[in-house]
Formats: C-alpha cells, sequence, structure tokens
C-alpha cells in the first residue's frame, strides 16, 4: 500500500510540474508573439515618422497687414536684430512679417522679450512644418 501511495503521489507531482511546464511554455511563446508585433508596430510608426514628418516650430509674429508695411518692418527689424532670421509670408489677403523657425517655446519667449522692447506687438506662433 505504502508503495502503491507513493507512486500516486509522485504521479501527481509529475502532473502537476508537466502542467506548469506546459503553462510556461504558452506564456512564453505568447510573450515572444506580443514582442515581436510591438516591434512590428514600432518599425511601422518609425516608417510613418520618416515620411510624415511634422514638427512643431515657433515663429515671432511682428506684423501683419499690407505688402508695403511688412518689408518696412522687415528692413527696420533687420537693421535692429541682424542676429535674428526674418521673413514675409503672403497669406491671402494678408503679409506677415515673421522672426524664426524656434525649435523650443521657451526659445522663443526669450527671443519675443527681447524684440518686443522695440516691437510691442509681437507674438508667439506655433507652427507645423
Amino acid at each position: 500500500m505504502k508503495k502503491n501511495t507513493i507512486m500516486k503521489v509522485t504521479f501527481k507531482k509529475i502532473l502537476v510540474l508537466s502542467l506548469f511546464l506546459f503553462i510556461a511554455n504558452n506564456v512564453k511563446i505568447y510573450s515572444q508573439t506580443e514582442q515581436n508585433e510591438i516591434s512590428s508596430l514600432i518599425k511601422q510608426k518609425r516608417n510613418f515618422n520618416k515620411t510624415n514628418k511634422t514638427s512643431i516650430v515657433y515663429k515671432i509674429q511682428l506684423f501683419n497687414g499690407n505688402e508695403k508695411d511688412a518689408y518696412s518692418k522687415k528692413t527696420m527689424f533687420k537693421s535692429t536684430f541682424p542676429e535674428y532670421t526674418v521673413k514675409i509670408i503672403y497669406v491671402a489677403p494678408e503679409w506677415k512679417t515673421q522672426v524664426g523657425d524656434f525649435t523650443t517655446r521657451l526659445e522663443a519667449d526669450k527671443a519675443l522679450n527681447i524684440i518686443q522692447q522695440k516691437f510691442i506687438g509681437a507674438f508667439i506662433l506655433e507652427d507645423k512644418i
């Protein structure tokens, strides 16, 4: 009887161990599959980002109005602040005089504080490029 009981206990242990190994193997396979899918999605997102670049830049707008005044503001700005790039942009029906492509809002804010000493109405715009 004792031998029979030991065999039953051993059989149960083997059965439990086999079940545990089966479950652990399935979890490992599932996790590898999930990891492969996640890696595939990351790769797709990177490819999408390469082909659909949209970056946010900050610009300081000095003027919005007619063409003559826009170019006049540009000339005044360039003589006062030669270290900044200034552009004229036409968006029907108005001309805009804008400064820079600042990569961070903080950088744009710092420049705005300096620029507003001479161009009081200047303000920051967020733009996608």
